[in-house]
């Protein structure tokens, strides 16, 4: 019998924060809620507790018991990562107090979860989201990342818990699992 997982998805920004609510069953999702934490103070502390708080609010409405995150990508400005990553962390912050467990994913790894395409385009994200969930209307650009966080958590959840539950040795000592053991197990449960 396979749970019903809900996830908090996010993706963070310190103007806007996009976030996505999916129950998931096995390899299906179902749409909960989604929308964006818009911070407009010019205070940048100001800021980071407004998405604090919005989280927290979220974690105790919904009840996720996991939450997907996007990982903090440095392209060509620090200042911009550094205040993305702040941004990340008042939201990681927002759900300390729960028994949420947080997962972190690569912008290229949710836009090939959902697209097909490492190298999808935010239009892309979006008419797949709407797709995948079957929605009435194609969600904003923040709130589809966020729910494309969360898809793709839910694709990928079930794939690490075989992998980790086949990761142990004849005592019960826990082994990360290579590359070509990933790939294999991936095979077994794709094919």
């Amino acid at each position: 019998m396979v749970d019903t997982i809900r996830i908090l998805g996010i993706d963070p920004g310190s103007r806007i924060t996009g976030y996505g609510i999916l129950e998931s069953v096995g390899s299906s999702s179902r749409y909960i809620d989604s929308g964006c934490i818009c911070t407009e103070s010019a205070d940048f502390t100001e800021r980071l507790n407004e998405i604090y708080s919005r989280v927290r609010a979220l974690v105790i409405d919904y009840e996720p018991q996991q939450m997907a995150i996007e990982k903090v990508f440095v392209h060509r400005n620090a200042d911009s990562a550094l205040k993305l990553g702040q941004a990340r962390a008042a939201a990681i912050c927002g759900t300390f107090g729960s028994n949420l467990q947080m997962f972190e994913y690569a912008a290229r790894a949710i836009k090939q979860a959902v697209v097909g395409r490492g190298a999808a385009d935010k239009v892309q994200v979006q008419h797949m989201v709407k797709a995948i969930l079957k929605l009435d209307k194609l969600p904003s650009q923040d709130e589809a990342d966020a729910l494309a966080t969360a898809i793709c958590h839910a694709h990928s959840y079930p794939l690490n818990n075989v992998l980790l539950s086949g990761s142990q040795d004849a005592n019960g000592r826990s082994s990360r699992p290579t590359r070509s053991a990933s790939r294999a197990a991936w095979r077994r449960t794709a094919g």
